[in-house]
């Protein structure tokens, strides 16, 4: 089966030919499980942990912490965290703090689960991509060497077309999963950074909105 779809490829050039379509369904794999468990945590839903800062902030503690216990999101539980630590010890707001900050860090975790395969596949397609070229160049001058008809361009096309081939498929693979990883890699930080300001200001308060003329 592997011979009528390689042709005539030496074996190692196969098995890189495999090792990068095993890269390319790893990234997809990684990608799809990445993309449903941010939906399943909540990554994003910002708008429902505006809502409760706003109730926390504006003297409903009771409706606020009901939102945040039965709300489906990172914010909604760093929330239900913080103020149930400063409901529990009022006088002391580092309670409430640490309590976010064990969840957040729980939640976090979660998040960058996966993310280095990712980036290993980064490291690894180009590199596998490179050897396929190494070996490809090595079959296309060796075929010449045992040639007799030095002139004929065919002798040396097989081992181009696989040179040239792994390359491009090993780089295309990196750069897919480069930008796959940064962009969940940015969804990961806006998270992180976004828990953070939750935190302070479910403590602290926010800074009142500049009114607009």
């Amino acid at each position: 089966m592997l011979s009528s779809v390689f042709g005539d490829l030496p074996a190692v050039s196969i098995l890189v030919f495999i090792a990068l379509a095993a890269l390319s369904v790893l990234t997809l794999t990684v990608a799809i499980f990445k993309i449903t468990q941010f939906s399943r945590l909540g990554v994003g839903k910002h708008k429902a942990a505006e809502t409760m800062l706003d109730d926390w902030l504006n003297g409903r503690p009771d409706e606020a912490q009901r939102k945040a216990s039965v709300g489906n999101s990172v914010q909604a539980r760093v929330l239900s965290a913080v103020m149930s630590g400063l409901r529990a010890r009022p006088s002391e707001p580092a309670y409430g703090e640490e309590l976010a900050r064990q969840v957040a860090l729980s939640e976090l975790v979660q998040m960058g689960s996966r993310m280095r395969l990712l980036e290993a596949v980064v490291q690894m397609a180009p590199m596998l991509g490179l050897l396929g070229t190494v070996i490809g160049m090595i079959d296309a001058f060796g075929n010449l060497a045992l040639s007799q008809e030095i002139g004929d361009p065919r002798i040396l096309a097989g081992g181009i077309w696989t040179a040239l081939t792994t390359t491009a498929a090993g780089l295309a693979i990196a750069l897919v999963a480069y930008f796959v990883a940064a962009w969940l890699e940015g969804r990961i930080e806006e998270e992180r950074q976004t828990i953070e300001l939750v935190v302070s200001s479910a403590i602290h308060g926010r800074i009142a909105k500049p009114h607009q003329a």
